[in-house]
């Protein structure tokens, strides 16, 4: 039995004549003839009783028809199924980001790859900060990361989706909390908060060598698992500290304030990374979607590109 017997059978079936099933079908009638002998000698019974005149089913055709449409009808889902994995409209891509920073851009993202391409199961997964999730993505855990590092491993591309400044973030009681920009020289023996060194993250590397720079040593006295609560320990006053401008569209707490640097530091690229040898179709269409959701900026056009 094969799914051009059933398509046959079918088409007879609901035509009740042989002629005009072979139109439907696209076929000369001989072939949808033989195509449902075929099947009537593989299950041993007469699907059609014919006449001259008419065709009628048997009642064991009429018990056919319904498993037949089912079996033709799943045949398609696959087909369908094996087309739209081939061209990237179906998949599932696993995307890692830190939270704060990152959620307005990802909602962004996600939103725009379920209009473009409603079968591709975007998995956003949070709190992965950067050196984890590069080391995730080298390992082919997730398929996308978003991050910002000063070195990118071997076999790992990435593009520029945005560029961020340093901030400090104090709280409204702060002796600086009035003012538009500061230098991070007037911090000098302030309490400051931050993410856990562990996760490699690059504002505890910045704000370590900007202070050694300016002569004295910062005194992180808190660490705090996520930006949302590092936000929160300088709400209360426990410490300051430095953070990116993109975090302040995520933190709605009108008791912190965010203060521009003064000082003179390369600027934070937040990258899109995934690997170069992928040849997942799913994965292409999400970064094909976000050339255009999240453009690189005009001035990173240049070299926003780049491989480990």
């Amino acid at each position: 039995m094969d799914i051009q017997q059933l398509r046959a059978f079918l088409a007879v079936a609901e035509e009740l004549h042989f002629g005009r099933a072979a139109e439907r079908l696209h076929l000369a009638q001989p072939p949808v003839s033989r195509s449902v002998q075929q099947l009537e000698r593989e299950l041993g019974a007469r699907l059609f009783e014919r006449s001259t005149r008419k065709v009628t089913l048997t009642s064991v055709g009429e018990t056919l028809v319904e498993p037949a449409r089912e079996a033709i009808e799943a045949f398609e889902r696959v087909r369908w199924v094996a087309q739209a994995a081939g061209t990237g409209e179906i998949g599932h891509v696993r995307l890692a980001y830190a939270g704060a920073s990152s959620n307005v851009m990802v909602g962004r993202l996600a939103r725009a790859v379920k209009q473009g391409h409603p079968g591709i199961q975007l998995e956003l997964l949070s709190q992965h900060f950067a050196q984890p999730a590069i080391q995730s993505l080298s390992k082919g855990d997730i398929d996308i990361a978003l991050g910002r590092w000063d070195h990118i491993p071997n076999g790992v591309c990435t593009r520029v989706v945005a560029v961020e400044e340093l901030v400090v973030a104090v709280p409204e009681t702060h002796r600086l909390a009035d003012r538009q920009s500061v230098s991070i020289v007037e911090f000098a023996g302030e309490p400051f908060v931050s993410l856990p060194p562990q996760t490699g993250t690059l504002l505890l590397e910045r704000l370590h060598l900007m202070t050694r720079e300016r002569g004295f040593n910062v005194e992180v006295v808190q660490y705090a698992p996520d930006s949302w609560t590092v936000m929160s320990l300088v709400s209360a006053e426990v410490g300051c500290s430095l953070t990116l401008s993109s975090v302040i569209a995520s933190i709605a707490d009108p008791h912190l304030r965010f203060l521009r640097l003064s000082d003179a530091a390369p600027p934070v690229e937040l990258r899109m990374a995934w690997r170069g040898d992928s040849d997942d179709r799913a994965l292409h269409a999400v970064l094909r979607i976000s050339e255009t959701v999240l453009p690189t900026p005009a001035n990173d056009a240049v070299s926003s590109t780049i491989r480990g």
